[in-house]
């Protein structure tokens, strides 16, 4: 059975001991409601790693909006039963209050990649990831921490960030997991209607298949999508969209 932590002391005791009999860790920060997508992380964590940690915390500081935080889908239950399947042997659930003691007055800043993308809509998002993922990464002191890629923003600066600071942990990017029709997995999916999901795998198509970004838009907009932006970068194409009040996100490589 899983072990369950919600006191910092205690998973920093855990795992200096496993360090200590010189055993790798691998850590895997989520914020729950568990998909396959988290799972090929998890499972990538378990094959390359002595012990695999998981988090689960609904980290306040990055929604730049207080509805989104508040309607984001909280699944402990079946989050549980993926980590169990999987073979996650540590749950790290942290309280909001000891994680943020000093209430967010100490926080890490990007001044570039962080301003673009979503970075450019949503003011202070990618100061509330840098922040918590810091904090995560000091407590746990994992060997290897996995970030799916279709945050593929979010990867680069936490790759960047680790790499800035010197910090002793490799950061491994996963593939993207799609459901059978294309849309790329994410917790968000839960919160489209019936009629939506129905729409949503033709952001990846068209994504993949526009000629330019300006077509993609148009194509996208004709068929409900509210674009936030679609934009070619680091050899992808970096699209979010809106359906109804869900945003999604996704990139392809080009």
């Amino acid at each position: 059975m899983i072990k369950q932590i919600t006191n910092i002391d205690e998973i920093k005791y855990l795992t200096n001991t496993f360090h200590s009999k010189k055993k790798s860790v691998g850590f895997v920060p989520t914020m729950g409601a568990l998909h396959a997508g988290h799972e090929s992380l998890f499972k990538k964590s378990v094959s390359e790693n002595d012990i695999t940690v998981a988090s689960i915390f609904v980290n306040r500081t990055q929604f730049n909006d207080a509805d989104d935080y508040k309607n984001y889908p909280r699944t402990i239950e079946n989050d549980l039963q993926v980590l169990e399947k999987t073979g996650v042997d540590v749950l790290f659930l942290p309280k909001h209050e000891e994680i943020y003691n000093d209430d967010y007055r100490y926080r890490i800043v990007e001044n570039s990649l962080s301003k673009i993308l979503c970075g450019s809509s949503r003011l202070g998002h990618f100061e509330g990831v840098l922040t918590i993922v810091l904090k995560l990464l000091n407590i746990v002191s994992p060997t290897k921490a996995y970030f799916g890629e279709k945050d593929y923003q979010q990867y680069l600066l936490i790759d960047g960030m680790c790499k800035a600071l010197f910090m002793n942990v490799e950061i491994v990017s996963c593939a993207i997991i799609r459901e059978k029709d294309g849309l790329a997995m994410s917790s968000r999916n839960l919160l489209l209607t019936h009629d939506e999901r129905k729409i949503a795998p033709n952001f990846y198509k068209i994504l993949r298949n526009a000629e330019s970004t300006s077509l993609a838009k148009t194509q996208l907009e004709r068929l409900g999508f509210q674009v936030d932006y679609i934009e070619d970068l680091y050899r992808r194409r970096f699209g979010a969209v809106f359906l109804g009040k869900v945003r999604l996100i996704d990139n392809v490589q080009i």
